[in-house]
C-alpha cells in the first residue's frame, strides 16, 4: 500500500512529509522495543498528529524534513557500538538544525548537529533493523522514481501526438517512436523490480536487500535518462521553466543519489553473489 502511494506521489512530484514520516519515521518506530514513549509517538504518527524526520549517524548533512518536523529520530551507535535511536525535538536549544538548499525544489533538507538523549533500543538484531530501514528507504525512492518515469513517458507520448513538424505529428517519426519505446521498456522493467522488492520487504525475505538494491539501481538510474529524453523530445519548450519537465528531472537526479547511487547498489549486489560463489553456493537466484 505504501508503494502505491509513493509511486503516485512521484508521478505528481508531490511535496510533503510522507517519505520522512510514513516511510522512515514509522519504519523506525515499528522496529523499536515497545514502551510508553515509543507507543505514544507511534500513535501520533499513525493519526497524523506528528511529523517525524530520521537522521542516520554519519549522514546528518542532508536530512529530509528535519527543519519542519515535530520530532527527530537520530539513528546512532551507543558506546558499545550497537545501533540505537535518540528522539529529540528540533525546536530545542541543544538540537542544532540548519536548512540546506538542494537541486530538487519539491523537497526540504537540513543539516542536523550532534544530539544526545536517552536511547531507545531496537527489538531484535539492531544492525539488521538498520539495514531494513535503509532497504525500505531505497525501495521507497525506487517507487517515487517509477511514478515520475511513468508521468514523463505519458507526457512525452501525448506531446509527440500533437506537436506538428514538417506537416505531421513528430510521433510519426521513427526516431521519436524508438525513444518512446525505450522509455516504455525501462518503465516496464522498473515496475517488475519494484514489485519484487516491495514483496520481499513485506515478507521479510532474507534476500530483500538484494531486491531493494536491484530496484534502486535500475529504476532510479533509468528515471534520470527518461526525464532527460522527455526534455529532449519536448524540443525547445522542454528546456523552459514553464514546461515543468525540469521538476521531474531534478527530482529524479536527487532520487538517484539519495540512499546510495546505482553504482553503490550494484557493488553491493556483486559482493553478495561473489561471496556466495566463494562459499560454493552455485544456486544464485534473482528476485
Amino acid at each position: 500500500e505504501t508503494a502505491v502511494v509513493l509511486e503516485e506521489m512521484g508521478r505528481a512530484t508531490t511535496a510533503g512529509p510522507y517519505f520522512a514520516t510514513a516511510v522512515l519515521g514509522a519504519g523506525v518506530l515499528a522496529l523499536l522495543e515497545p514502551g510508553p514513549e515509543r507507543d505514544d509517538l507511534l500513535r501520533l504518527v499513525a493519526t497524523g498528529g506528528c511529523r517525524v524526520a530520521v537522521a542516520f549517524d554519519g549522514e546528518q548533512d542532508f536530512v529530509a524534513d528535519a527543519a519542519e518536523c515535530d520530532r527527530l529520530l537520530l539513528v546512532k551507535r551507543d558506546p558499545a557500538g550497537a545501533p540505537v535511536v535518540v528522539c529529540v525535538s528540533p525546536g530545542d536549544a541543544d538540537v542544532p538544525v540548519e536548512p540546506r538548499a538542494v537541486l530538487d525544489a519539491t523537497r526540504h533538507f537540513a543539516r542536523v548537529g550532534e544530539v544526545s538523549g536517552s536511547p531507545w533500543r531496537f527489538a531484535g538484531d539492531p544492525d539488521a533493523a538498520v539495514q531494513r530501514l535503509r532497504d525500505r528507504a531505497a525501495v521507497a525512492l525506487a517507487c517515487d522514481s517509477l511514478g515520475l518515469s511513468g508521468a514523463m513517458l505519458d507526457a512525452t507520448v501525448a506531446y509527440a501526438g500533437v506537436r506538428q513538424q514538417f506537416g505531421r505529428a513528430i510521433g510519426s517519426f521513427q526516431a521519436v517512436k524508438h525513444a518512446c519505446a525505450d522509455m516504455l521498456v525501462q518503465v516496464s522493467l522498473g515496475r517488475e523490480l519494484v514489485r519484487a522488492a516491495a514483496d520481499a520487504l513485506v515478507a521479510d525475505d532474507p534476500d530483500a536487500t538484494v531486491a531493494a538494491s536491484m530496484a534502486k539501481a535500475q529504476v532510479c538510474g533509468a528515471a534520470v535518462d527518461i526525464a532527460g529524453t522527455a526534455m529532449q523530445l519536448h524540443g525547445g519548450v522542454g528546456y523552459t521553466w514553464e514546461s515543468g519537465v525540469h521538476v521531474f528531472l531534478k527530482r529524479a537526479t536527487l532520487n538517484r543519489a539519495w540512499f546510495g547511487s546505482p553504482a553503490e547498489h550494484r557493488r553491493r549486489i556483486a559482493a553478495r553473489y561473489a561471496s556466495m560463489a566463494q562459499a560454493g553456493d552455485r544456486t544464485v537466484s534473482f528476485p
